[in-house]
């Protein structure tokens, strides 16, 4: 099929999605090639890269690349060229690619504030999306994505690769048994040492940057390194701190483990920007709470960015990725308590002795990812959401768990939220806080 002229795509946009097309795409025949455009890979979109190129022999093809620094771009074809030796069409404006009906699936690796308005533009345009966690900037546009994935009759997979891993399937199961007993607790913790982002300098933009495409729906503000790659994850304008970036993970599993499909009723958070002296604003020291509305339930979650102590044998006995961090779950239970350190393995230890108990390990994908992009393709075959092992609804509300903690953290104090209506009830100053204002005219729209 040829690409939509300019004139064609303006005119199926959705009404207040600023420009983002609204084209309805056939579903595919299960004998259908896959064609995946890659969006974003500075760093983790590379992973997305090599993961669809393993699905190859499942008819699966890299067809596309986008990203708004040419230099990166440069570096994706590289990539392309050694894995399939072939090169593909590059693209720094999302909406031009989004303009190709020959693609099926838009794989979005880019900053959090593009999260929510590049997956409702793809969910328009009649593509299936994988997309990097967390799955918003914020708990409204975070609702406003489900409603698009629904509308539109897409497959949105969020990035929490724990649910497609079969040893963690295995270990949610031990639990929903009862190996450790009646539940009554999840700790989480993501303990990385992670540098000083410095003090912003403000600078001119890099030759081949596309920097109004990166800022996007966020303020406009001159470019600085500290603004761009990777750091914009602590300053609130891009990101959501540690808690959203490593953080999400563990608090899915979380979520997971203890069958919690609802928002927390209560949420208290404090921490600070500790050690460190620089321009970070999101905290790289946090304690966070959360009490679920008639369930004797308690979650607590740990970000710490520098010097700490392993817990529970995670980072020192069972290694997680990446040196010396401290990166895991531990469930506490009425019998005993389940480590799960990183993303594929647990451990059981049982009664006041804490005899170690049944056990699994999976070492052969430490980052458990291929499994998660092959799940997805099964799902963008079958057109079953119910296939997904992380449909979108399930990225929202753990990604809601991140902005909730940051809402209290921001407000100083504990807070109150209403799961059903995703409000705060008469609370202004947390309520504001549930969204954002958005650039023109990159706004995510009221109706998708």
């Amino acid at each position: 099929m040829e690409p939509l002229t300019r004139r064609e795509f303006l005119r199926a946009a959705a009404a207040g999605a600023a420009g983002g097309p609204a084209i309805a795409r056939s579903p595919l025949s299960s004998n259908d090639r896959i064609r995946v455009a890659v969006v974003g890979f500075k760093r983790r979109g590379m992973h997305h890269i090599e993961c669809f190129h393993q699905l190859a022999n499942q008819n699966v093809e890299v067809a596309a690349l986008c990203d708004i620094d040419e230099s990166v771009l440069d570096q994706g074809q590289a990539l392309c060229d050694k894995l399939f030796g072939r090169r593909v069409p590059t693209y720094v404006d999302v909406r031009k690619l989004l303009e190709d009906r020959s693609i099926d699936v838009i794989s979005y690796s880019t900053p959090n504030h593009w999260h929510a308005l590049g997956t409702i533009w793809a969910c328009q345009a009649g593509k299936d999306v994988f997309l990097e966690k967390p799955a918003s900037h914020n708990i409204w546009e975070g609702r406003k994505m489900v409603e698009a994935a629904r509308k539109y009759n897409r497959l949105v997979q969020h990035g929490t690769q724990s649910r497609s891993n079969r040893v963690m399937q295995e270990g949610m199961q031990k639990l929903r048994e009862g190996i450790i007993g009646e539940l009554y607790m999840a700790r989480g913790m993501a303990y990385k040492w992670r540098s000083s982002i410095g003090r912003i300098k403000e600078e001119a933009v890099p030759p081949g940057v596309h920097y109004d495409l990166w800022v996007g729906p966020a303020p406009r503000k001159p470019f600085a390194r500290q603004r761009f790659h990777y750091n914009w994850h602590f300053l609130w304008d891009y990101g959501c701190g540690e808690i959203g970036n490593q953080g999400v993970h563990q608090l899915d599993i979380m979520r997971w483990g203890l069958g919690l499909n609802t928002h927390p009723s209560r949420i208290q958070s404090m921490g600070g920007v500790y050690v460190h002296k620089d321009d970070q604003q999101t905290p790289n020291t946090q304690v966070a709470s959360y009490e679920y509305a008639g369930r004797n339930l308690l979650l607590q979650f740990d970000v710490r960015h520098w010097m700490t102590n392993h817990e529970a044998g995670i980072g020192d006995v069972y290694p997680t990725r990446g040196a010396d961090n401290t990166v895991g779950v531990i469930f506490y239970g009425s019998d005993g308590y389940m480590v799960m350190p990183g993303y594929t393995s647990y451990y059981t230890f049982l009664g006041q002795k804490a005899t170690p108990g049944p056990k699994k390990e999976d070492t052969g994908d430490p980052g458990a990812n291929l499994d998660h992009f092959a799940n997805f393709v099964r799902a963008v075959r079958s057109r079953k959401v119910s296939d997904l092992s992380a449909d979108i609804d399930e990225g929202h509300l753990s990604a809601s768990l991140a902005h909730l903690a940051n809402i209290a953290y921001r407000t100083r104090r504990t807070v109150n939220f209403d799961p059903t209506t995703e409000t705060f009830p008469g609370d202004e100053e947390a309520s504001r806080l549930l969204t954002r204002s958005y650039r023109a005219p990159y706004v995510v729209p009221e109706r998708v």
